[in-house]
């Protein structure tokens, strides 16, 4: 039998195994039989079968760390785009225990069999680098000739990673030392910038990344350490001071203003701020008409919006009006990956004046922007959800017909933008926005302000009321490394259930979580959640804290983007070898149906549907009474 019959009659064998799997329901919860591989195979052939796998069915073959033919599916699941770090830390686990190497061994060999220009690949490879870099001072130091070797690699996700594990090792000075030997390699020394942790260990490369910065270097090489700088938290003055100096450059206008608009405003000094309006005011006189949309314009307006607060009262109205001569004022709102919020509590606008609010989704769900009358926002929001997929206003999603809807984008998908244009109400005022997609409203809303003196509101802002009434303020950005398992036993004794289910409606848990026969249903019921866990009461809390550590692919976001550019994001609920369904509202049970035919790309996502920092304004004592009144039982 020559090699290729064999590779289809075990091609074939494999594909009868998973058509003899079936799907049954049992407590309303989806089962996937355990699929049959035939591991005994020659490595291509096992590589066949693991690769018909969706993640699902990939994360359910056979593994144990007691014989080699295991290595294959460890491997799958370490590359495969669309697992959660939990999934590759497992299967890390496994290939350590067969080859009875370590994690950093598996890790670097893992990032080398990367493709460099497969973007899902790359992705990957940034997560498995995150893990690496986690390793303490010393391991990665015992590694330094791997670390070096990495830093020549063809793959760039490799030479970052390279770098930034000899920072990491306490070896600065020779990670730069060879950046400094051509162009290409301080190109790969600023992308590993990103990679060190935050801190003090990344601060200690800014003098680097600030010599990057010389006119003597090769453009890419200046463009590079400008957006390198603003992911350093030390000296944030100056780096605003340094920045500047580079918007005058029609080359470097565009990296240097999206920089300095990550650079919060405590750090931009008023004089500077002064001279960068000047430029700015003059570059959008000198900009031609058909220019004035584009995104990189865009971003320059919202940066001299944001500075004119810094000038003098008379002086701020003179440039404000130059810009209006030529152009609207622009609101830039970026939504924000995972957390389901806008990047903005609120923005002001002038009574009666023309604006421009572009709505930039970063985020993988669709996102809209819904402006209200006062007091509206709830029911809009809830009128838009009834709606389903009929359109409603101006062929809309979610955006019901109604005189309380204001203005509104149309659902923006991932990585897309939409920008809103209209005349602000003459009536000032605090009109809520917010996204109409279902049970998005709870979390993603915000205040337009309407004033009747722009300049005169910036220079003394004030915050509006929370349009739902939540005055809960920030308390921690909570990670999990903020509790301690060896307490959480203890901090959980005599906890209130009537407390614990008050704070977990609060937290718009109740919201997609059904507890005790009470909520909603787009994700697992929790009423039996530390049965199912088997007591694990630290591991339910890292799934509060980091729902995208462990994510069951039946809630694991997919992204599709067909031949016309067009992308759907949602829960894939069946794929063949023809078609895809993607179910884009949780709340409607028909799926969106694509043909592959008319399909560009699917990106598979790491990315949970649950929001993070849905605990950010909850202080540790009301995370446990959450996580006592969860983990209860009946």
């Amino acid at each position: 039998m020559s090699r290729y019959m064999l590779i289809a009659l075990v091609l074939a064998q494999s594909a009868i195994a998973q058509d003899h799997t079936h799907e049954h329901h049992e407590d309303g919860e989806q089962k996937i039989e355990r699929p049959k591989i035939l591991l005994d195979k020659s490595a291509r052939i096992v590589e066949y079968q693991l690769k018909r796998l969706d993640n699902a069915r990939l994360l359910l073959v056979e593994t144990a760390t007691d014989d080699p033919k295991y290595v294959p599916v460890f491997k799958a699941i370490l590359l495969r785009p669309g697992l959660s770090r939990q999934n590759r830390e497992q299967s890390l686990n496994g290939l350590v225990a067969i080859n009875k190497t370590d994690t950093a061994t598996e890790l670097l060999s893992a990032l080398e069999s990367l493709n460099d220009g497969d973007r899902d690949q790359q992705r990957v490879g940034r997560q498995l680098s995150g893990i690496l870099l986690t390793h303490s001072r010393d391991v990665l130091a015992a590694r330094t000739d791997d670390l070096k070797k990495a830093m020549s690699s063809d793959s760039s996700v490799l030479r970052a990673t390279g770098y930034a594990g000899l920072v990491v090792a306490g070896q600065t000075a020779a990670a730069w030392q060879q950046a400094e030997s051509n162009a290409a390699s301080r190109l790969a020394y600023l992308s590993a910038v990103s990679l060190v942790p935050a801190g003090e260990t990344r601060n200690a490369l800014r003098a680097n990344v600030v010599a990057s910065l010389d006119a003597a270097q090769p453009k890419a090489v200046r463009s590079s350490a400008i957006g390198a700088l603003t992911t350093i938290s030390a000296d944030q003055t100056d780096s605003f001071t340094r920045l500047a100096e580079f918007v005058s450059s029609d080359s470097l206008r565009t990296p240097a203003v999206r920089s300095l608009l990550k650079i919060p405003d405590a750090a931009r000094g008023t004089e500077t701020s002064k001279q960068l309006v000047a430029v700015l005011v003059k570059h959008a006189e000198t900009t031609p008409a058909a220019q004035r949309t584009t995104g990189e314009f865009l971003d320059a307006m919202q940066l001299a919006d944001e500075l004119l607060r810094k000038l003098p009262a008379a002086e701020s109205k003179r440039y404000r009006q130059r810009l209006r001569d030529v152009t609207v004022r622009v609101v830039r709102l970026h939504t924000v990956e995972e957390e389901m919020r806008y990047d903005k509590p609120f923005f002001a606008v002038e009574a009666g004046r023309s604006v421009q609010v572009v709505l930039e989704n970063e985020d993988l769900m669709p996102h809209n922007l819904v402006i209200t009358r006062t007091g509206k926002l709830k029911e809009v929001a809830l009128a838009g959800a009834e709606l389903g997929t009929t359109p409603g206003l101006d062929g809309k999603l979610y955006v019901p017909d109604s005189p309380d809807v204001l203005f509104s984008t149309s659902m923006v998908n991932a990585g897309k933008r939409e920008v809103l244009t209209f005349t602000a109400p003459t009536e000032p005022g605090e009109y809520p926005y917010v996204c109409s997609f279902p049970r998005h409203w709870m979390r993603m809303y915000g205040v337009m302000v309407v004033v009747p003196d722009l300049d005169a509101w910036q220079r003394n802002p004030t915050t509006p009321k929370d349009p739902l009434g939540n005055n809960r303020a920030f308390v921690k950005n909570w990670k999990q490394t903020d509790f301690d398992t060896a307490k959480l036993a203890d901090s959980l004794r005599g906890r209130s259930p009537q407390i614990g289910a008050k704070l977990f409606k609060d937290a718009t848990c109740l919201g997609c979580h059904k507890m005790k026969n009470e909520g909603g249903a787009v994700g697992p019921d929790l009423t039996d959640v530390l049965k199912r866990w088997k007591g694990d009461r630290y591991g339910i809390l890292r799934e509060i804290i980091d729902p995208s550590y462990k994510i069951d692919p039946k809630y694991a976001v997919k992204i599709v983007i067909d031949v016309d550019g067009l992308t759907t994001s949602g829960i894939v609920t069946a794929e063949d070898n023809k078609s895809i369904s993607i179910l884009v509202n949780p709340e409607v049970p028909k799926p969106k149906v694509i043909l592959k035919d008319n399909i560009e790309e699917i990106i598979p996502s790491t990315t949970s549907m649950m929001p993070k920092a849905l605990l950010d304004k909850f202080t540790t004592d009301e995370i446990m009474e959450i996580l006592s009144y969860i983990t209860a039982g009946e």
